[in-house]
């Protein structure tokens, strides 16, 4: 009978063969993703004004339920300041002043609300940031409120959308069977 004698990388080889599977990662599984994803709308304008919008995305299918919801009239009441989305209210960001539907806004972040009608929105830019909802709004703190119509279309947004339009001329905001087109653009310089 004869012995056979292992080297030492050999040797070391097998330990490490052994230890392997105590060693190899674990696969983490991603977080449950939001109810209400958060969402990003950005363009460079024609002078090189940066504009982003950042707004919690809600869906027209209740997520508790499954069932198919009643947007604006019903989930979003009429006349009530809304914080254009879910979660967190939403915010704008713009380098330079900006002509928002023929007025201005100062360069700076802002928090962006709605107060919906069926026919037109006041849109309300506000100084307060980080609010959740519009539990806590101050009209006190409102840099400015400009009205915009609103109007039926054809196609069916499931998930509240905003987004500026090719050109960079107006920042859509869009859900269910409604869109607000608001004007936007470079203010002019004085």
């Amino acid at each position: 009978m004869t012995h056979r004698t292992l080297s030492i990388p050999t040797l070391a080889a097998l330990v490490f063969l052994a230890a392997s599977p105590a060693l190899a990662q674990k696969t983490i599984a991603p977080e449950k993703a939001p109810v209400s994803p958060l969402q990003m709308a950005a363009k460079k304008l024609d002078d090189n004004t940066y504009v982003k919008v950042t707004y919690s995305s809600p869906r027209i299918q209740d997520p508790k339920t499954g069932e198919k919801r009643v947007i604006f009239g019903k989930l979003v009441p009429f006349g009530e300041v809304w914080r254009l989305g879910a979660n967190a209210a939403t915010e704008l960001t713009t380098t330079a002043d900006l002509d928002v539907a023929g007025k201005k806004l100062p360069a700076g972040t802002y928090a962006v609300f709605a107060i919906p009608q069926a026919d037109k929105w006041t849109l309300i830019f506000n100084k307060d940031l980080g609010e959740w909802g519009a539990y806590k709004y101050n009209k006190d703190r409102d840099v400015l409120r400009v009205d915009v119509p609103a109007k039926k279309i054809a196609d069916t947004y499931e998930a509240f959308t905003i987004a500026f339009d090719d050109k960079g001329t107006a920042l859509n905001l869009s859900w269910e069977n409604t869109q607000v087109s608001v004007p936007v653009k470079p203010a002019k310089k004085a």
